[in-house]
């Protein structure tokens, strides 16, 4: 018995060392490989989805008419003109003032406003067919690497025959504006008709 034993020691100090020695292995494998997972999902990203969630869940409901009647208070603003247009400056009331700036003033969504780009992706609204536009809806241009080349305009009613619409707009050099449009109409112009989520009718 004696002689035996021995060489079992031995096998189970082997086999002790080999699992401490793969048990190290693998600990300094998940050390290394966790810097790679967080790049992949840096954690800034994440905050900025939250931020998004949370001010979307703190943009108040809106009729479509109170939209409207608030779209019109830029037409005479700027002591009866125009809110002049500017992607830098924010107006007296804090929105922004381009056209995204505009149409989130309109809404009521969060102070300065999101951007052409995140109106149309990031939850505030929904996509429609063009046939389906309302009074409130909005008509956006989001998919230009150049932002002098976004735009979005908030529908007001079909002219007649439908070929054209009416619609209010923060237009570059100009200013707040209603005019007449036909965006959205022409197949490949870039824009599409969108739903607000925060209208309640």
């Amino acid at each position: 018995m004696k002689p035996d034993s021995r060489p079992r020691t031995r096998t189970a100090l082997r086999t002790a060392v080999v699992t401490a020695l793969a048990a190290t292995a693998l600990l300094g494998s998940l050390t290394l490989t966790a810097p790679a997972l967080a790049a992949t999902a840096p954690a800034g990203d994440t905050a900025v989805v939250l931020q998004a969630q949370d001010q979307r869940a703190a943009a108040p409901k809106i009729t479509r008419a109170e939209e409207i009647r608030r779209a019109k208070l830029w037409l005479t603003a700027n002591g009866g003109k125009p809110v002049p247009y500017s992607q830098h400056k924010n107006w007296k009331d804090g929105y922004r003032q381009d056209c995204s700036g505009y149409a989130s003033m309109a809404l009521g969504l969060p102070k300065s406003g999101p951007n052409t780009v995140a109106l149309k992706n990031d939850g505030w609204t929904k996509p429609i067919k063009m046939s389906e536009l309302r009074r409130g809806d909005l008509v956006i241009k989001a998919n230009s690497g150049d932002p002098d080349h976004r735009h979005v305009v908030i529908f007001d009613g079909w002219n007649s025959g439908k070929g054209s619409y009416q619609a209010y707009e923060q237009a570059g050099q100009v200013g707040t504006r209603h005019a007449s449009h036909s965006y959205g109409l022409k197949s490949g112009d870039g824009y599409h008709a969108y739903r607000p989520v925060n209208l309640s009718d």
